[in-house]
């Protein structure tokens, strides 16, 4: 048994919507102590991403323009963990689309829920490293507006700390993956 893990009685379901990457349900259910409700839930197959570091020790991040914030997070690279796929052959795949880079030497980190207070999603992470830039790295999909951007450990901590717009799991991330390396600055 997983520890912490004590699943609620379903009562009742309802799909209100179903997307190609996440579905939107409506369940009544009896929680642990005993109270009743209805509550809604992103149901998500989870995501992976990769913490990629150069030899220089820069970590290679993206600049993606995201609709949901109407502008552009620095992010690291990651995906949606398609059906049938485990998370790390997402990420091998997702770090070449995403960023143009294959790396030789992984290493998991992580995997940590992302926003259980409304959705299931969980976030598998991995330290990417001995890196090879791709020469003709895969077109990107037409939804996709990025920019890779290098930066150092320092950079990166001062661009957080200075608020700039970075997501979540690319902040906690960086945090898990420092005690992994040895970066200077």
């Amino acid at each position: 048994m997983i520890p912490g893990y004590e699943p609620p009685q379903l009562l009742k379901q309802r799909l209100f919507y179903q997307g190609r990457k996440l579905n939107f349900e409506v369940s009544t259910m009896r929680l642990p102590n005993q109270a009743e409700g209805d509550w809604e839930c992103i149901r998500h197959p989870g995501g992976a991403l990769a913490v990629p570091v150069t030899k220089e020790g820069k970590f290679v991040l993206v600049r993606q323009y995201r609709f949901t914030v109407a502008g552009r997070l620095l992010e690291f690279p990651a995906g949606t963990v398609e059906q049938q796929e485990a998370p790390e052959e997402t990420i091998k795949r997702e770090i070449e689309e995403e960023a143009g880079y294959r790396a030789h030497q992984w290493r998991t980190i992580t995997k940590f829920a992302l926003a259980p207070g409304y959705s299931d999603e969980y976030i598998y992470a991995f330290l990417a490293q001995d890196l090879e830039q791709l020469e003709t790295p895969p077109a990107h999909e037409d939804d996709e507006d990025i920019e890779i951007v290098l930066m150092s450990a320092q950079e990166l901590e001062e661009a957080i700390r200075a608020g700039e717009p970075i997501d979540a799991k690319s902040i906690c991330s960086f945090f898990l993956a420092r005690p992994l390396l040895e970066l200077k600055g």
